[in-house]
């Protein structure tokens, strides 16, 4: 039989020029030292790391510093700063700034040249990455599968891609009270006061001014107080009310809500959608999964489901996930769509590398809790992570939770910038029924009418807010939160 002979594989390429364009960035620098105005044109996106030419990269450095500082960038204000410049003598020395700036080019074409000079280092990044990849996958570690390399390579790539939004490194002050001062703003001119995303319950809102971006946000309670309710509910709230404005840029500017990911370790995304349909149409998720309908309530379901196709809500049900695979689709989910908030059902679901994990749970917790923190930052938006608390509520007298009831609280309540406990009395009540007609019974009919269909959040922690607890209404047969009617602001009765 007849093979084909192997070729030998070239591993080897012809070495080639990384791509760079000295003459971009002498005309970029001669540029800024004949007329200072022209740096204000690039540097909002140019930094001296795009220049390909250390010299080049020092020399912009240090006129764009003096120019922040007010004076003037030229040939000769340069020039002691150079002077015992090695690299600079080698090619002319103090000569070589004024070349620069005698052969400069006109301002109006510094925005091009300098987004040229961003272009080919981007360019250069990528050809690192891949070079990395290459190397590693030629030369795998034992601890380290072709997945994670997928991962990391992911994460490069989305940094890289992201360079021009987020990521910028150090910003002066001044450029932090900006952002300070339209994020107030913001919360003046669109949402009502609030500085962060409206979750839909005007009480939490107050106490919170809104679900803040960058923020990492434990909702905790025992079994069956409505943790994934009340996530699933203000994952609703803010997908229905997400409102972009189209920038010339080519960018979003939110205006209200946002895009929401809704990663569900524990239930189905058919079980969800059921509880987001239930409560919209009123009708019960459990007559709804058991067909215990009429034609009518049939026909609601399918009207606000058709309303609800649009809705820029996506939920990830797959279970088992690591922390860097969430990470990583949350990165993308980002790039292609667009995010505004991560809900995560809930934590301990959630698996770290397994390093982490051979060296025990609360280790691979931390590892956890401290990702989640770095993917709110990176990402720019809160993140609301469920978490379950531990059986010793159950032996205390008062069942309100504390923040020493947080399962391995230490890494839960550091890393944490709002902790959010979620309470129902009514349920604890109705498991200390005593039996009808004793005297206990009226006592206790007593305290359960008080109780009947509320719930309490409590603000067990707020980096920059005040603690406290906000009383809200509970529909069971729904699942649904909502705002708590109270007395003082109900309309007079009269009969």
């Amino acid at each position: 039989m007849n093979t084909i002979p192997l070729r030998a594989v070239e591993t080897e390429e012809p070495s080639r020029q990384p791509p760079q364009n000295l003459e971009a960035e002498q005309a970029l620098l001669g540029a800024i030292l004949s007329n200072n105005e022209a740096a204000d044109r690039v540097t909002t996106f140019l930094g001296p790391e795009h220049f390909s030419e250390a010299v080049h990269a020092r020399i912009y450095e240090a006129a764009t510093t003096l120019i922040r500082m007010g004076k003037l960038a030229s040939a000769v204000t340069l020039k002691t700063h150079f002077e015992n410049d090695l690299s600079l003598k080698e090619i002319g020395g103090p000569a070589y700034l004024a070349r620069l700036a005698a052969s400069a080019t006109t301002i109006i074409n510094a925005e091009e040249y300098g987004r040229m000079i961003f272009e080919l280092a981007q360019r250069r990044k990528l050809i690192t990455i891949g070079t990395e990849v290459v190397n590693e996958a030629f030369a795998p570690d034992i601890e380290t599968n072709a997945k994670d390399l997928i991962e990391k390579t992911e994460q490069a790539l989305y940094g890289l891609a992201e360079t021009d939004k987020y990521g910028k490194g150090f910003q002066a002050f001044g450029r932090a009270l900006t952002d300070a001062i339209d994020m107030a703003n913001n919360a003046f001119m669109l949402r009502g006061g609030l500085s962060g995303i409206s979750c839909g319950l005007t009480d939490l809102d107050e106490k919170m001014g809104g679900l803040q971006k960058s923020d990492l946000i434990i909702l905790a309670g025992r079994p069956a107080m409505g943790k994934t309710a009340l996530a699933t509910n203000i994952a609703y709230h803010v997908a229905k009310h997400y409102k972009a404005e189209y920038q010339t840029d080519g960018s979003n500017k939110i205006l209200d809500g946002g895009i929401v990911a809704f990663f569900s370790l524990e239930m189905s995304s058919e079980q969800l959608a059921t509880r987001i349909i239930a409560e919209q149409t009123g009708v019960s998720s459990e007559l709804i999964r058991r067909g215990k309908i009429t034609e009518d309530e049939f026909q609601k379901l399918v009207d606000v489901s058709r309303d609800l196709q649009a809705l820029p809500l996506y939920i990830d049900a797959t279970g088992g996930l690591t922390i860097a695979q969430l990470a990583s689709r949350a990165r993308r989910l980002k790039r292609q769509r667009g995010l505004g908030l991560v809900i995560v059902d809930y934590l301990q679901l959630l698996a770290g590398s397994s390093r982490k994990a051979a060296e025990g749970r609360v280790q691979e917790v931390t590892e956890i809790t401290v990702g989640l923190k770095a993917l709110a930052k990176e990402l720019n938006v809160p993140i609301v992570a469920l978490s379950q608390l531990s059986r010793q509520v159950e032996n205390r007298e008062d069942k309100r939770p504390q923040l020493s009831d947080l399962r391995e609280s230490g890494s839960i309540e550091q890393d944490a910038d709002v902790v959010l406990f979620v309470f129902r009395e009514e349920y604890y009540l109705e498991r200390l029924m005593p039996t009808e007609g004793t005297p206990e019974f009226s006592g206790w009919q007593e305290k359960m009418d008080r109780a009947h269909g509320k719930a309490e959040v409590i603000i067990g922690k707020q980096r920059h807010g005040p603690t406290g607890t906000v009383e809200l209404q509970f529909e069971g047969r729904l699942t649904k939160f909502s705002n708590l009617a109270r007395e003082d602001h109900l309309p007079e009765r009269f009969g």
